[in-house]
């Protein structure tokens, strides 16, 4: 892994361990120690993935992820059926 793609992955990190994470630029910078030019490259390249977006006011946030949750898993109407004559 190159040591862009390093620091592209700890940004992530960083955003995803903290939620409600907001950063200028100038802030994301010294958060991380590195030069502005580095810097907007990574996060530029976290915004066209659709990860970051940016407020009106210049701010770089985490964009809410959506996770699919898995079908409920259904009682057999046997496995019910006995649960209901353990209950009665």
């Amino acid at each position: 892994m190159s040591p862009l793609d390093s620091l592209v992955e700890r940004i992530r990190g960083e955003f995803r361990e903290m939620p409600g994470l907001r950063l200028t630029l100038a802030q994301a910078c010294r958060l991380w120690q590195v030069d502005a030019a580095t810097c907007e490259v990574v996060l530029c390249r976290l915004l066209a993935e659709g990860f970051l977006g940016r407020t009106p006011n210049g701010m770089f946030v985490a964009l809410p992820t959506t996770v699919a949750t898995p079908p409920l898993k259904m009682q057999p109407a046997t496995a019910a059926k006995r649960l209901q004559r353990r209950t009665a």
